[in-house]
């Protein structure tokens, strides 16, 4: 290998951000919070019998068999499982001497309604049925196990084989299975990853809808991969060079640039000169009437013109004035 090769293998390696437990914890948030109640704790809502309302008792489910549970995630195998109660992070499954916790997201039907249908209701109807799932999570020592009815979508064995392919820096394509406020869960054919919301774009995301939707087919970047917990962590943004690398020769101090208004807060607004590239124009850089704020005068999505005040590409800052807002 020649000394360009090595230089640009270099460079490569160091655009890969180091993934630890730390950086999992903070992606997965949400699915964590709604976590499993233990066998000891937690409250599950339960069908109402005719002959009594529904009520909300503790959760009794047994200790689950640890031993079948592994086994069960090793083999990547599809097994029924009844639900027995839900609270508003999904159901609980039980069956025979099994019992544990299939997250809202990973419900075939409900997966991207998260803020479009009342949970308690369409989690209810599920009590009593039968569900085919895969083990996606099995963690005796925390007390937790995930299943996934939208995993057993893949043939049984498919985790393996996608694990023994996938490798760090590998591109590879996917359909968008759930949009969540904190990411975007991408199914790369029997294995979910997840982008989270600070790798789907090198500017501001107000939320992951805005930059893809449900059913899309991508390509992402892998960017590491944990099989022992069925973890894949995706990128969309680092398909594409880094576009505040080059914004100081770009986006020279006192410059003047076309922009679109992406957001406006009581205190400014934020507006993009490119893709990925966003500055924020304070209220005090800008024409106001007495008790006016920056909403009274601009919308999203309007064209206008800014200067560059100040930039800081190392933390993707840069400061606006308002010049012209066009018609």
């Amino acid at each position: 290998m020649d000394a360009n090769s090595n230089n640009t293998k270099r460079k490569y390696e160091s655009a890969m951000p180091i993934i630890d437990e730390g950086w999992w914890q903070s992606v997965l948030a949400e699915e964590r919070q709604h976590s499993s109640p233990r066998p000891s704790q937690g409250v599950v809502k339960t069908k109402a019998s005719p002959q009594s309302p529904a009520a909300t008792t503790p959760a009794a489910a047994p200790q689950p068999d640890w031993e079948a549970l592994k086994e069960l995630y090793a083999k990547d195998s599809i097994i029924s499982m009844k639900v027995t109660g839900h609270n508003r992070g999904g159901l609980l499954v039980e069956n025979e001497g099994l019992s544990g916790f299939i997250p809202f997201s990973h419900l075939i039907e409900l997966a991207g309604r998260e803020h479009e249908t009342d949970r308690d209701l369409s989690l209810e109807t599920y009590v009593g049925k039968l569900l085919n799932v895969k083990v996606i999570e099995c963690v005796p020592e925390d007390g937790r196990v995930v299943f996934s009815e939208r995993a057993a979508l893949a043939e049984p064995g498919k985790r393996a084989e996608l694990f023994n392919n996938l490798q760090s820096g590998s591109r590879v394509k996917g359909i968008v299975t759930n949009i969540t406020d904190f990411g975007v869960f991408v199914d790369l054919g029997g294995v979910e990853g997840l982008i989270h919301i600070s790798e789907l774009s090198w500017g501001r995301v107000s939320h992951p809808n805005q930059i893809v939707k449900l059913g899309e087919e991508i390509q992402v970047q892998v960017l590491d991969i944990a099989p022992e917990r069925c973890r894949v962590a995706l990128s969309l943004k680092r398909l594409i060079s880094n576009p505040w690398e080059q914004a100081a020769t770009e986006f020279p101090v006192g410059t003047i640039h076309n922009a679109v208004i992406t957001s406006v807060m009581s205190y400014g607004a934020f507006a993009r000169i490119e893709a990925g590239v966003e500055g924020l124009i304070h209220g005090s850089e800008m024409v106001l009437d007495s008790g006016q704020t920056p909403r009274d005068i601009l919308l999203e999505g309007q064209s206008l013109q800014v200067r560059i005040l100040h930039l800081d590409a190392a933390h993707q800052r840069m400061g606006l004035s308002l010049l012209l807002q066009n018609p």
